[in-house]
């Protein structure tokens, strides 16, 4: 049996947005349905704890094109990706946030760049934030500098707010691991694309999912995915240890045989102190490489789902 053809599909992770889904999924398919009358909207329920789910199933029955899946716990918004990556089947997915700051209104202009510059990804660049802590923008600003200068991709303003061709999904598929990056993964695809800037509005209501802690993991899954430099910032500092010590050597082998050598701890502890703290840093470095390792080696499935409204169309 053939299956319609679907021109565009939304992919929308969400947690714990049950008390404005409705508003939210009502407004994005506005929007698209002004674009496209093929369409189909994919929300992950990525282990809400509140009734995200429940309010899900009562809304399809209003958008029949709404589409819903639920995982069978907290996986983290990366994985969430990746099961409504895998699930689309759009000639072009667009993928964006339920809090609707990343602007629904922007739709139509992604779609029309998509269709008439004939270009495989649009993404959307923050130009200006809403208001966050300075630690928080200082982190953020050092975490893209650094992958910036490691890996030469440069993130600064980067989003999930993206549209990817059929073609780059298909590509993004093919990519195994289980630890995703997905701002970095899209830019390691390549392919031809656009930018479009626009202002983060604040959130509708509530608090952001993303705290300091998941914020800090992201960035270390970021930074060992796509770069080994960390590694051989290890052996940099090892060779100029070794360096450092030869010269301490002759140094103190020659005052010694001098006669000249004065007695104290001072240096010789400080020196144990940096060394041993080198020794620890060098080894959390390796540490997280192993793990990044073993979760991959384990090939466990990056996600598991509970429930899906969607049909395989494939049977």
């Amino acid at each position: 049996m053939n299956t319609p053809l679907i021109e565009i599909s939304v992919v929308i992770p969400m947690k714990n947005e049950a008390r404005h889904l409705h508003h939210t999924i009502k407004t994005i398919a506005g929007f698209i349905a002004q674009s496209t009358p093929s369409y189909e909207l994919i929300v992950i329920d990525d282990g809400s704890e509140d009734e995200t789910w429940k309010e899900l199933l009562t809304l399809r029955f209003a958008i029949p094109q709404l589409e819903g899946i639920r995982l069978s716990r907290n996986f983290g918004k990366e994985r969430a990706i990746c099961s409504g990556l895998e699930h689309a089947r759009g000639q072009a997915v667009i993928i964006m946030d339920g809090d609707l700051q990343h602007p629904p209104e922007l739709i139509s202009q992604m779609i029309d760049a998509w269709r008439s510059r004939s270009v495989k990804i649009v993404e959307c660049v923050k130009r200006t934030r809403t208001k966050e802590p300075f630690s928080y923008k200082l982190g953020t600003r050092l975490f893209y500098g650094i992958l910036h200068k490691f890996t030469r991709y440069d993130l600064h303003g980067a989003s999930d707010f993206k549209l990817l061709d059929r073609q780059v999904v298909e590509a993004w598929l093919t990519l195994p691991e289980r630890i995703t990056f997905f701002r970095g993964m899209t830019a390691w695809l390549g392919f031809s694309r656009l930018q479009i800037e626009f202002d983060v509005p604040p959130r509708i209501e509530g608090r952001t999912q993303w705290q300091s802690a998941m914020l800090f993991k992201l960035a270390l899954s970021a930074v060992v995915s796509f770069t080994s430099w960390p590694l051989r910032f290890v052996t940099f500092v090892g060779v100029f240890s070794f360096v450092g010590a030869i010269i301490l050597g002759i140094q103190t082998l020659y005052m010694k045989l001098a006669g000249v050598a004065s007695t104290g701890f001072t240096t010789v502890i400080l020196l144990l102190l940096g060394m041993n703290s080198i020794i620890m840093l060098s080894l959390g470095i390796i540490g997280e490489y192993i793990a990044a390792i073993y979760d991959e080696v384990k090939s466990r499935p990056r996600y598991l789902i509970s429930e899906n409204t969607m049909v395989d169309h494939n049977k």
